[in-house]
């Protein structure tokens, strides 16, 4: 046995082509022996392939390596790994599982979940058989994917990333099969695929709504969990990660599929170069906090097989269990340099090789915990920020978990942005929460919570060494995203409605926030609750509107331009069909609503104080200029006082932002039930012009709001009456 490394040098984990084959490494520190195990096909056999098994030299620093010549692109492979079956003690090598290479670079076939592909012995749903964990003998060769040999060298001129500025940032979450499936200029061989969320049907329309950047739900290859199969079922928003590395073919063309794992991959590429061409931006919402093999006694697929106590987090008990802070079965463990590593190689390989432009990451705290909890200088962020090519990057984290202290929204380092929940909470509490709750006399919460939103939230992110270091771009702004109720639902549902996804509507968060506006669901054309309509629609623009306008970087998820609907299902992760994809199919409202979306991303890209990077102090921004950065007025034009922030019963603020090139706006927003009158804040500009206002159905109205008493042109002073439930965006001309 040769423990050295090969060449002197530390092993490169993963299968790659070199010279007149390929070099093999794996991690496996407590195996006794590990074999590669290359698949051909052969139709004789009964599950239609051979296997050559080859011992591999080591182990090195933990690592199984050799040098294997003859073996070519669209090579199949796994792996076997020997060594002691002592489950109390964590272990569990069974050579009969074939595994699949945790770096590998593409991967074909499916997981057929079944007794085959546990490493003990289980009943057909899964169960343990025996007083414990038992060996099962069965081969698991014909029922997981096989890792394939590729070569991902780039093929042609790659295009330069657009690196959309910060402040310029506009994220649209989006599924890439969920996307296309219906849109129309789309070939029907091409929806719901790689290439046709990059044809130009699509970016035509991305482009035309304004976003720049694309945050794509999870393309690592993944598998199904056990319950959602025996219920028929499948992963459809993808957070079950099996490879790392390797593209999810499923949302590759058939053609690609056809011609294998190498034509995949060229898919993939194509379509972040062909983005990249039509100026946007591709981020990747990827999964390193859990894997698919799931709870202590899940299937046996690849790193459980390989290095389970090294890899994933355990509880420290005996019989050893793994610790779970993802609510998922499993925790990577990330107090482990290897999995440290893995994860910064798998980061580098999507943005060196395939060319993404950055990251979100998923349940992120679970990626900076230490023995002590959640450390904002753990290795793993600390390598994030200083990592040449990491650093430069897009990295936006969802910054909490399910274990112990796993609320940390600001608690992560520059340059990281994060999801803000307190943003989507506010603004659906102001506008839906609050009026809800006053329609049946009861008191709401003011606008402290919404002010401090607007301008930034400074409380969040703006204690960093130096003080404010991070800006107002640190805070990812949404309203909704791909878990819970869509835009539209949010109007129209107050309750739930989960049974699709069979688990008797306990799934799903019960804190939506939302209002029904009096009628819970759809409103038919002809019937009751007719006039409720034209404010749920009032309702969607206020918190669009406020998502759009307020500092900080907004993000949209796809659909909700234009109204889409889950039909009351706020946890659609299982379902792949029409609840999850868009609907393209326009009425006249839809579109209204799509031309305000444009309307108000166009506002936001053309006033650079609706685009601020820092935080705003409230002080004059130099001494020419004595007007303050950011202003805050009553209803009557009066400045705030202390307790006018602590009265729930106020409820109408205007707030004036100035950039440093002297440009302004002013936001009116009116959260009560009945019309406010306003006297436009003094102090601000010589006039204003009217730029939208949320009453207004489509942001056509503009020509009647010029053409009516007043126009569009207000100077400070003007008394004005502002809707129920509205708000206005004021810019200086």
């Amino acid at each position: 046995m040769n423990v050295q490394p090969p060449r002197g040098r530390p092993p490169r984990l993963g299968v790659h082509l070199t010279g007149d084959g390929v070099d093999v490494a794996v991690l496996a520190s407590h195996a006794e022996a590990v074999d590669l195990c290359l698949l051909d096909r052969d139709p004789a056999s009964a599950d239609g392939w051979t296997e050559r098994r080859i011992p591999l030299d080591g182990p090195a620093y933990g690592v199984w390596h050799g040098h294997v010549p003859g073996v070519r692109v669209g090579q199949h492979y796994g792996f076997r790994a020997h060594g002691a079956w002592d489950p109390a003690a964590g272990t569990r090598y069974n050579p009969a599982k074939l595994l699949v290479d945790p770096y590998a670079r593409a991967l074909e076939g499916e997981v057929a979940l079944g007794p085959a592909v546990y490493g003990h012995r289980v009943d057909a749903e899964g169960r343990t058989l025996g007083p414990g964990p038992e060996l099962d003998p069965t081969d698991s060769r014909a029922h997981v994917p096989h890792a394939v040999v590729v070569d991902d060298r780039f093929d042609g001129e790659p295009t330069p990333r657009p690196h959309v500025p910060w402040t310029d940032t506009v994220i649209y979450e989006a599924h890439v099969r969920g996307l296309t499936q219906r849109l129309p200029g789309v070939p029907a061989e091409l929806r719901g695929t790689y290439a046709g969320l990059a044809h130009p049907a699509t970016i035509e329309h991305l482009l035309s709504l304004g976003v720049t950047t694309v945050e794509l739900l999870p393309i690592h290859a993944v598998a199904d969990e056990p319950h959602l199969v025996a219920r028929g079922l499948t992963n459809y928003w993808g957070y079950n990660t099996l490879g790392f590395f390797a593209p999810n073919p499923a949302y590759a063309t058939q053609g690609a599929r056809a011609a294998g794992s190498q034509a995949v991959l060229s898919e993939v590429k194509g379509m972040v170069q062909l983005l990249h061409r039509a100026g946007l931006e591709v981020v990747l919402d990827v999964v390193y906090n859990h894997t698919c093999e799931g709870g202590t006694d899940g299937p046996q697929l690849s790193w459980r097989g390989l290095d389970p106590t090294l890899y994933y987090l355990h509880d420290g008990g005996r019989p050893a269990r793994f610790a779970d802070v993802t609510g998922c079965g499993n925790s990577l463990d990330f107090r482990r340099p290897r999995v440290v590593q893995m994860t910064l190689d798998s980061l580098r390989y999507w943005a060196d090789v395939v060319g993404v432009d950055g990251f979100r990451f998923d349940l992120a705290v679970t990626l900076g915990r230490s023995a002590i909890g959640f450390e904002q200088d753990h290795p793993f962020l600390v390598a994030l920020q200083t990592d040449p090519v990491l650093s430069g990057l897009k990295l936006i984290a969802e910054p909490w978990d399910v274990g112990p202290g796993g609320w940390r929204t600001g608690a992560f380092p520059a340059p990281m942005a994060e999801w803000n929940d307190r943003f989507r909470n506010a603004v659906r509490t102001f506008w839906l929460g609050d009026p809800a709750q006053a329609a049946h006399g009861r008191p709401g919460h003011g606008v402290r919570d919404l002010a401090t939103r607007l301008a930034g939230s400074a409380d969040l992110f703006g204690y960093t060494d130096p003080p404010l270091m991070r800006g107002v771009v640190a805070s990812i702004n949404y309203v909704t995203a791909h878990d819970g109720f869509t835009l539209a639902d949010l109007v129209a549902y107050e309750h739930k409605h989960n049974h699709a996804n069979g688990e008797g509507n306990r799934d799903g968060s019960d804190d939506n926030r939302s209002w029904n506006h009096g009628i819970e669901g759809p409103v038919r054309d002809k019937g009751v609750g007719l006039e409720i309509l034209p404010l749920r629609r009032r309702s969607i623009r206020n918190l669009l509107g406020t998502l759009v306008l307020a500092a900080g970087t907004p993000m949209i998820t796809a659909g909700d331009e234009i109204g889409r609907t889950q039909r009351g299902n706020n946890n659609a992760y299982c379902l792949d069909d029409e609840t999850s994809w868009v609907d393209w199919e326009l009425t006249e409202w839809r579109e209204n609503l799509l031309a305000t979306t444009r309307h108000l991303l166009r506002l936001r890209h053309e006033n650079a104080a609706l685009r601020s990077m820092h935080f705003y102090r409230g002080q004059p921004r130099s001494a020419a200029d004595p007007r303050p950065d950011l202003d805050w007025r009553l209803a009557d034009g009066t400045p705030f006082a202390h307790h006018h922030w602590l009265d729930p019963a106020v409820r109408t603020l205007q707030m004036t932002r100035t950039a440093d090139d002297g440009s302004s706006v002013l936001l009116v927003l009116n959260g009560a039930l009945d019309p406010v009158d306003i006297t436009l804040a003094d102090g601000t500009r010589e006039h204003w012009e009217l730029a939208w206002d949320s009453t207004w159905e489509h942001p056509g109205e503009v020509r009647v709001a010029a053409e009516t008493n007043g126009g569009l042109h207000a100077v400070p002073g003007d008394e004005l009456t502002l809707e129920p439930l509205a708000m206005r965006v004021y810019v200086a001309p």
